[in-house]
């Protein structure tokens, strides 16, 4: 059996390029120290877990970084296409007949995450991670999927998990746990309070 292709998502790491908003309230040396430490804590562990197969998926083009200090040399990277996210995530993940994609800012997710995902997609088409504020962590699709599955999506809105839901009607979803995305200094001060 193929094993599952899981794909996280990374912005090369730059001052003033990672995080804006949070960085709006913080500064851009913490929000880079802030993205910089949870690219590590994230993409590192399930890098090397050898259930999947990672591929880190990175913007923008030509960006050169320092990810081997983020992931396993062996990992392998492309680069994100071009459009809005719903057409970089449907682009990246429309090879792999199972696929979980994530983000790699979301300081609470673990390969357990990873596992649980692809554990439900043995029962349901697709699985997703919703957010606090409307969106969502992680999506995860089987074979069988829509042709569009990220069409009329409005992201970084509260808005973001219904819209796609209802690109998957008459669909097996599953839902995991909710987690806290960090995108501004007050999602920052929550996640330090829950910590």
């Amino acid at each position: 059996m193929t094993r599952p292709t899981v794909i996280l998502f990374a912005r090369a790491p730059r001052l003033g390029l990672v995080k804006r908003r949070l960085a709006a309230g913080i500064g851009a040396r913490a929000a880079l120290r802030f993205y910089t430490a949870t690219l590590a804590a994230v993409a590192r562990p399930i890098g090397r877990d050898r259930r999947w197969r990672t591929v880190l998926a990175t913007t923008p083009a030509g960006a050169r970084a320092p990810w081997a200090r983020f992931v396993p040399r062996a990992t392998p990277r492309t680069e994100q296409a071009r459009g809005d996210l719903g057409t970089r995530m449907e682009r990246a993940m429309r090879p792999h007949p199972v696929t979980v994609l994530a983000g790699s800012d979301i300081p609470d997710l673990r390969p357990a995450d990873i596992a649980a995902a692809i554990r439900v997609l043995g029962r349901a088409d697709a699985v997703f991670g919703p957010a606090e504020d409307g969106g969502y962590w992680l999506v995860g699709l089987g074979p069988r999927r829509p042709a569009r599955p990220f069409a009329g999506v409005r992201w970084s809105t509260r808005h973001a998990l219904a819209d796609t839901l209802r690109n998957f009607a008459g669909r097996r979803v599953a839902l995991l746990r909710r987690l806290r995305d960090v995108d501004t200094a007050e999602d920052l001060a929550a996640v330090g309070r829950s910590a």
